[in-house]
């Protein structure tokens, strides 16, 4: 008889159960998916009244962010057109913000913006918290690739 034990290893699944039942559960989604929908409205109607900031541009963009990673993985990529666009009138109102201190909407901006937002609710409607979770983890990792490839432009130069 050998006297090695023949013990199996486990292998753990890499989500526990009960994050796994949290993740596909509508009752842990709709909290999610509620807040990020009021950050995204409150914020637009800051620009709309000329009180935004900072705080709530970056907010903006980074769930427009979300809405474009969403789309990319199939949920609503029929809108990524109206998401560029609401990318470009984020990047009008900075450019406003810089020139003249306003942060300001023109109509049409605010049009695109409101677009932007019925997007993402559809888009947040049908996602898994799983789904929201990795288009959060793609635009992180997109927004510090473009921080890398920034910092190096600035040293090269």
């Amino acid at each position: 008889m050998s006297s090695k034990s023949c013990v199996r290893k486990h292998s753990q699944p890499a989500m526990s159960p009960l994050l796994r039942a949290l993740t596909h559960s509508r009752a842990a989604h709709q909290p999610v998916m509620a807040t990020m929908l009021l950050q995204g409205y409150a914020a637009l109607d800051a620009f709309q009244r000329g009180h935004g900031s900072r705080n709530l541009h970056t907010t903006l963009s980074r769930h427009l962010l979300v809405a474009q990673e969403l789309a990319r993985l199939g949920l609503g990529e029929d809108w990524a057109a109206d998401i560029e666009r609401a990318h470009a009138a984020m990047v009008r109102l900075d450019a406003r913000e810089h020139a003249d201190g306003q942060w300001t909407l023109e109509d049409g901006d605010y049009a695109r913006l409101c677009t932007a937002l019925a997007i993402l609710d559809a888009q947040l409607s049908v996602a898994s918290l799983s789904e929201i979770a990795s288009a959060e983890a793609r635009m992180i990792e997109g927004l510090m690739r473009s921080a890398q490839v920034r910092a190096i432009a600035e040293a090269v130069v």
